[in-house]
């Protein structure tokens, strides 16, 4: 009988003794609860920790994006500002000169004026200071040449005016 114990096992090369088996067994089951009780968690605790450093640095990145943006905004905000106020700047800049233009020309016009009526009155009081001095000249040439034609003297001042005057009087008549 032992014969075909023996032939029997040697016939079935793939199935292993119950010895094989119970070892195997207990092994197995050792190293899975060594490697479930201390393993596992280790792997765990690293895939947590690698998950939360993707997750941080995700929500990181996103938060860094969005502060981003926000700058970009007030950028924008603030440069939309300052081109306003420099066209304001500018706006401003262009009606004061305008003003001043304006005031200078006003001042010019008042000087021009004030100059041209200075002016006017000296041409006028040149006038009648030459006029004054005609009418001097003129009496005095008259009274002469009166006093020769008439043959007497015309010493007397009231007499010379009023011949003078009239004399005046009567060349202005006939222009």
């Amino acid at each position: 009988m032992r014969f075909v114990d023996v032939a029997a096992e040697s016939a079935n090369p793939l199935i292993p003794h119950t010895a094989e088996l119970v070892v195997g067994a207990i092994a197995f089951t050792l190293l899975f609860l060594v490697l479930r009780s201390k393993v596992v968690p280790m792997f765990e605790k690293a895939f947590a920790a690698r998950t939360e450093a993707i997750q941080g640095g995700m929500e990181r990145a996103e938060k860094a994006q969005l502060e981003a943006q926000n700058a970009l905004v007030q950028y924008n905000d603030q440069l939309s500002k300052a081109r306003e106020e420099a066209q304001t700047l500018r706006e401003e800049a262009r009606v004061q000169g305008v003003a001043i233009i304006d005031e200078l020309r006003t001042k010019a016009q008042e000087e021009a004026t004030r100059i041209t009526a200075s002016a006017h009155a000296s041409i006028e009081a040149e006038r009648q200071q030459a006029i004054t001095s005609l009418r001097n000249e003129v009496g005095s040439l008259a009274i002469q040449l009166a006093s020769k034609i008439v043959g007497e003297a015309l010493d007397d001042q009231a007499r010379q005016s009023r011949i003078v005057d009239r004399f005046l009087d009567d060349l202005e008549k006939s222009k």
